[in-house]
């Protein structure tokens, strides 16, 4: 199925002429532009025709625009070449409390160096407060920043009548117009502004180009200091290329401003109806008169959008603005409209192109009515288009992926101190130790261990789905050393989006590890839910003297790995749909793999303490350990096996959130040796579902105990590191 594109925000498609008219200057036409030379004037004659291009879209001279790499760059130009050419003035800037992070991110580093920033507030529509910024305005003002249009609502600003103001008080006044160019009119003369910033890739052009207009007599130092490129504003070499597809995008879209402006708004208000005549409850945020023709933001009450997004494989959209795309945190722009929690959980920007088809939008609205449809509170009729088992991506109906979903470490222990636990000689294990499972002495030759754990899918097949839960959650009881005996389901299963085939295909691929475990899984327990979560309740036993811990490691011991790490960032690259297949078969592979292998070996061997890696990775498992100890650990990170594929995908950016906050938790902790790659700290922080276990067991024998969990088929275990006496940080890194 084709993904129809609705996200046209966050970046445009490379117009086909835009690409014929780079060629020339990607093959030929390869002269410095400030060379003298007929190569340099040729690449200069591009240059300048570009310039024109861009000038003639904003009705200014050519000589009042400097190409940039992009609108953040034009942004920080405009802002923070003001004050530095104003600071003897003032240091007072004035700017609104919905700007892209381009703007509010350069206020917030100027407040750091003394200047003073006035954040105005917006009505519920999403327009500035006139009278508050007027009332804003002191004698030693020294720049106004307004958006033209928000990226997430849509909605456009009264950039004139703040310009009238900002002559009035003869303070300079800058617009950021990434968003708005080519979809309305952006001429500088109308609206009055002194500086505009423009990005090539928001109207059909190359990413990575700009353009900063700066009308002529603004004062304002330069941003990028060396040659005289760029009549002395910019320096750097002209990227000639994506300023010449930039120039060819500039023309296009002030040649076909009416046209695409009509396309794009027919295609969004055509969406929007679809889906209220379905959903009536769905709310428009912004305002519908003065907005971008072509945005479109939706608030789905009562339903996480993120859940909306992932069951709809067929569209692409984003949930708030794009450049926080994997942020479940409400907006700064929807929480200052005043929308609430519930409504901003749920909102969805959908926006249209000048590319975008009555067709794509029949089809997608179908697709959003039926996804939303289904999640939404109330008594709705199951949904006409509920996928069987057949074709199913499980990952698609939910916004969480396994153990990366797990609450922060920080949140989890504050609350578990709060829960008293008695004194009884029969506890033998409980959360004051930081194992994952329960032990309760029945006598003196039998302990009882019960474990649980469940989690949303990792994967898209609900047979694998149902193997690795199953794995995962008798991992528990491995890890301590026990023999399970039984399991009982745990099942939250969103019944009005999925057949009940597909829960049977779950439960199946878990009785087929149950059988590889010798256990029956005897019942459980369900819920109708929106989003689909399945694990089991698994119950052991072993001898009370045998049970293993992660409380009992000792300075000297090595420590052993069972499986490679990198999980986490994996099922979000399969998620995402970048997942080579050769990486997901070792994936599968390593998470539907049982920690069963110390049942036989650990009577022969001594093992001082053993956790299995999950949810917080291998620095918090370990962290925990060395805590419970009264040890320090020492890791060499070559040493430590990964997945094949994780770095790469690593690189692409598809980091888990659950990874990222065991980053942040275990940072303190941990004394990384001088040059550590971010890479490797953050995979060493992944979030793993049914990981490996994590073994310290004494140096003498631990090479020997290596070779036996390798001849059981773990082939990449491997010996990570040692255990050292306490000291001031718990984890070092080699």
């Amino acid at each position: 199925m084709q993904t129809i594109y609705l996200d046209y925000n966050a970046t445009t498609p490379l117009d086909q002429s835009v690409v014929e008219s780079m060629k020339p200057a990607l093959s030929h036409l390869f002269g410095n532009p400030s060379s003298s030379h007929l190569f340099g004037l040729e690449a200069r004659k591009l240059v300048e025709e570009a310039r024109n291009q861009v000038a003639g879209l904003l009705n200014c001279q050519p000589e009042e625009i400097v190409f940039t790499s992009g609108g953040t760059e034009s942004n920080n130009h405009a802002i923070k070449g003001i004050a530095h050419a104003s600071s003897q003035r003032g240091k007072h800037i004035i700017t609104s409390a919905i700007e892209h992070p381009a703007t509010l991110e350069v206020c917030k580093y100027l407040q750091h160096h003394g200047y003073e920033i006035s954040y105005i507030s917006v009505d519920s529509r999403g327009i500035i407060n006139l009278d508050e910024l007027a009332s804003a305005i002191r004698k030693n003002t020294i720049l106004i920043t307004v958006m033209h249009a928000n990226n997430e609502i849509g909605s456009i600003q009264p950039i004139p009548e703040i310009s009238q103001l900002a002559r009035k008080h003869k303070i300079p006044f800058h617009t950021d117009a990434a968003q708005s160019a080519g979809k309305i009119a952006v001429d500088v003369q109308q609206l009055g502004v002194d500086l505009l910033s423009l990005a090539g890739h928001k109207i059909y052009g190359p990413k990575g180009i700009g353009a900063l207009y700066i009308r002529s007599g603004t004062v304002i130092e330069k941003l990028i200091h060396g040659a005289d490129h760029e009549q002395n504003r910019r320096a750097g070499t002209e990227n000639v290329p994506q300023i010449t597809g930039f120039g060819k995008a500039c023309e296009m879209a002030y040649q076909d401003l009416e046209t695409n402006r009509e396309t794009m708004q027919m295609t969004r208000d055509a969406l929007f109806e679809s889906i209220r005549q379905s959903i009536p409850e769905v709310q428009w945020n912004g305002d519908p008169e003065y907005c971008l023709p072509n945005t479109l933001s939706l608030s789905f009450p009562g339903v996480d959008a993120q859940l909306i997004l992932s069951g709809m494989e067929g569209i692409a959209a984003s949930a708030g603005a794009a450049c926080h795309a994997e942020n479940t945190e409400i907006s700064h722009v929807l929480a200052a409209i005043g929308l609430t929690v519930e409504h901003s959980m749920g909102t969805i920007r959908f926006s249209t192109g000048k590319h975008t088809t009555m067709k794509e939008i029949r089809s997608a609205s179908g697709m959003i009515v039926d996804t939303a449809g289904a999640l939404m509170p109330g008594t709705r009729p199951p949904s006409q288009t509920t996928k069987d088992s057949t074709g199913i991506k499980l990952t698609q109906y939910t916004h969480g992926l396994g153990c990366a979903c797990k609450m922060r470490p920080q949140d989890l222990e504050k609350i578990i101190k709060k829960i008293p636990l008695p004194e009884h000689p029969a506890i033998l294990v409980d959360s004051r130790n930081s194992d994952d499972a329960t032990v309760w002495k029945m006598d003196d030759k039998t302990a009882w261990v019960q474990s649980v754990d469940f989690f949303t899918p990792v994967v898209d097949d609900p047979f694998t789905f149902g193997a690795i839960a199953a794995a995962n959650a008798l991992s528990d009881l491995y890890a301590m050393g026990a023999t399970p005996l039984f399991g009982l389901n745990i099942v939250a299963f969103p019944v009005k989006r999925l057949s009940l085939d597909v829960l049977d295909e779950i439960l199946q691929g878990a009785l087929s590890i149950a059988k590889k475990a010798g256990i029956h899984i005897l019942g459980g327990h369900t819920i109708e839910d929106n989003e689909l979560k399945y694990g089991m309740v698994v119950s052991g036993s072993c001898h009370p003297d045998s049970i293993l811990l992660n409380s009992g490691a000792q300075a000297g011991d090595s420590l052993i790995l069972t499986k490679p790490i990198g999980t986490g960032i994996l099922t979000t690259a399969l998620k995402k749909g970048v997942l080579d297949e050769r990486d997901y078969q070792e994936l599968v592979e390593v998470m539907t793999g049982l920690n069963n292998i110390l049942a036989d070996i650990s009577p022969r061997f001594r093992i001082n303490a053993c956790t299995d890696v999950t949810g917080f990775g291998l620095l918090g498992h370990l962290l925990e350990m060395v805590r419970a100890s009264n040890v320090s650990a020492e890791l060499e990170a070559d040493k430590i096996p990964l997945i094949n594929g994780v770095e790469s995908c690593f690189r692409i950016g598809t980091v888990p959130g659950g990874t990222l906050q065991n980053l942040a938790y275990t940072e303190p902790f941990t004394h990384w040796k001088e040059g550590t790659a971010d890479r490797i700290k953050t995979i060493l922080a992944d979030a793993q579902t049914s990981g490996g276990l994590l073994i310290s067991s004494p140096a003498e024998t631990a090479p020997v105990l290596l070779e036996e969990i390798k001849k059981r088929g773990c082939s990449k275990a491997a010996l990570i590191g040692k255990i050292l006496p306490v000291s001031d940080r718990p984890i070092i890194i080699r």
